[in-house]
């Protein structure tokens, strides 16, 4: 290992160690399930709003949109607004009502509990659906972050990819298996201002080096002046309707995101929400700027064109800085994936003990059981993603686009009407789920025409109509709750 390689392992130490201690302090306070999967609904605004955005954008925020801001050069911005204003709308929408509605239907702490409640459901149905749902499209999730914790460890270390992958792994497994919700979302206040500090101090270090912004944009448009045309590819062709709705339409993905969700239900008091939601915005709009300006940083620095685009953010790093500073950026892809990896791990293992091993097999379980049996769940659901992970030819990118879509599409709908619409009931909650995920699943593979628009679109529409219709035709008054 060279001297460089050390310095930055330094750096990366430094922040296990913070990481290690946090979890440490949580473990201590977490007595129940409710501890460990809503930190016992006590997180006030700035740990919501950045545990919230940060376990949000995870790894692809430094690897991914940079990424494809490095291919695409402005169509980046697409997506990047579709966020912005998907992000706002779920605080303006979703957020108070959500921490209103989950405590008054039986104090719900995971994602099915809350929708079985809402509607009466007495034989389990919407549970078990969702939970499968959500096991399933989590193991994509996941398996994303290990992908991106692989190619980190890969670049910085030089280890070979299996065992960089299981480097990242054993890391994320341990303190949110420990440390629970608390540890998770002390960490992600941590973690998102890192992120935030690593994505600025890129573009702004190179810009002021070629001489202001003005010298950047001549020295990108030197290089190919498409990528500076927000309305066409790298190749000069107009973008075309599908193209620019399916990027925009990346926004509807943050209605059903569980472990977005989950801290809405967290906060302290719907009173704080105004609060974290200005500082979860201004969060978003900060970093994913700076992570397509990263991208676009790269276009004219690196005369020889990357084999890996999601690799930038390393490379400039690594190009750019001291090896005690290059350390800390990188930590911030570290950041970036285990504030994400560890909500959505947190948030299968909740739904398994929760919501399929207390309904199904040991209904009257003690509390310190189903907090053991949260952590097992937590190693095991860790070890699938892990074994998906292996595949080296995987993209951040496209694996989260595949779990995004299959969340936002199966729950998106459902939990927009069920905090708008009361004549919603059991059924059309139940065939919203079903609807949603198995579009996102069938339309996923199809290619060609109309079947180039991005899934979640197709499948966001289908569950919403098919709540609305089988709401209505089965007439059957639910009584919501709260």
């Amino acid at each position: 290992m060279s001297s460089d390689q050390l310095l930055a392992g330094l750096s990366f130490f430094c922040y296990l160690l913070t990481l290690l201690i946090i979890g440490i302090v949580a473990w201590r306070r977490t007595k129940s399930l409710s501890d460990f999967v809503l930190g016992g609904r006590s997180l006030g605004s700035w740990v919501t709003a950045l545990s919230a955005s940060a376990s949000d954008m995870s790894g692809w925020l430094l690897l991914g949109l940079p990424g494809y801001a490095y291919l695409a050069g402005l169509e980046s911005l697409w997506l990047a607004f579709g966020l912005l204003i998907g992000t706002w709308l779920n605080w303006r929408l979703v957020a108070a009502r959500l921490r209103i509605a989950s405590e008054a239907a039986g104090n719900a702490l995971t994602l099915p509990e809350y929708l079985s409640n809402k509607f009466n459901d007495t034989s389990g149905m919407i549970r078990i659906t969702s939970s499968f749902f959500i096991l399933l499209f989590f193991l994509f999730y996941t398996s994303s972050g290990l992908v991106a914790g692989g190619k980190l460890f890969e670049a910085v270390f030089g280890l070979p990819y299996f065992w960089a992958v299981t480097s990242g792994t054993l890391i994320i497994i341990l303190y949110t298996a420990f440390g629970g919700f608390l540890a998770v979302s002390w960490t992600d206040l941590f973690q998102g201002l890192l992120m935030l500090l690593a994505l600025v101090t890129i573009p702004l270090y190179v810009v002021m080096e070629q001489g202001g912004l003005a010298n950047f944009l001549s020295s990108v448009s030197s290089t190919n002046a498409q990528l500076l045309n927000p309305l066409t590819d790298s190749h000069g062709e107009p973008l075309g309707m599908i193209a620019i709705v399916s990027l925009l339409a990346w926004g509807l993905g943050y209605f059903g995101q569980p472990h977005i969700l989950a801290r809405f239900k967290a906060i302290r008091h719907s009173e704080f929400v105004p609060k974290a939601e200005r500082i979860a915005v201004s969060w978003v709009l900060i970093t994913l700027t700076a992570a397509c300006l990263v991208g676009l940083v790269g276009i004219p620095i690196f005369e020889v064109p990357l084999q890996d685009a999601e690799k930038v953010f390393i490379r400039l790093v690594d190009m750019l800085f001291h090896p005690l500073v290059a350390g800390i950026c990188l930590a911030a892809i570290l950041a970036a994936i285990m504030s994400t990896a560890d909500s959505q791990l947190l948030v299968s293992s909740s739904t398994f003990t929760g919501d399929l091993y207390r309904l199904l097999l040991r209904k009257q379980a003690t509390e310190a059981e189903l907090v053991i049996v949260g952590r097992l769940a937590v190693f095991s659901i860790a070890l699938v993603a892990f074994l998906l992970a292996l595949d080296r030819d995987n993209k951040v990118l496209d694996l989260v686009s595949y779990a995004w879509a299959g969340f936002g599409a199966a729950f998106g709908p459902v939990v927009l009407l069920s905090l708008y619409w009361k004549g919603m009931n059991r059924w059309g909650a139940l065939a919203g789920i079903v609807s949603g995920g198995l579009t996102v699943v069938i339309w996923k593979p199809l290619q060609g025409g109309l079947f180039d628009l991005y899934e979640i679109i197709p499948g966001f529409a289908i569950s919403l109509v098919m709540i609305l219709l089988l709401s209505r035709f089965t007439r059957q008054k639910s009584k919501p709750i709260g």
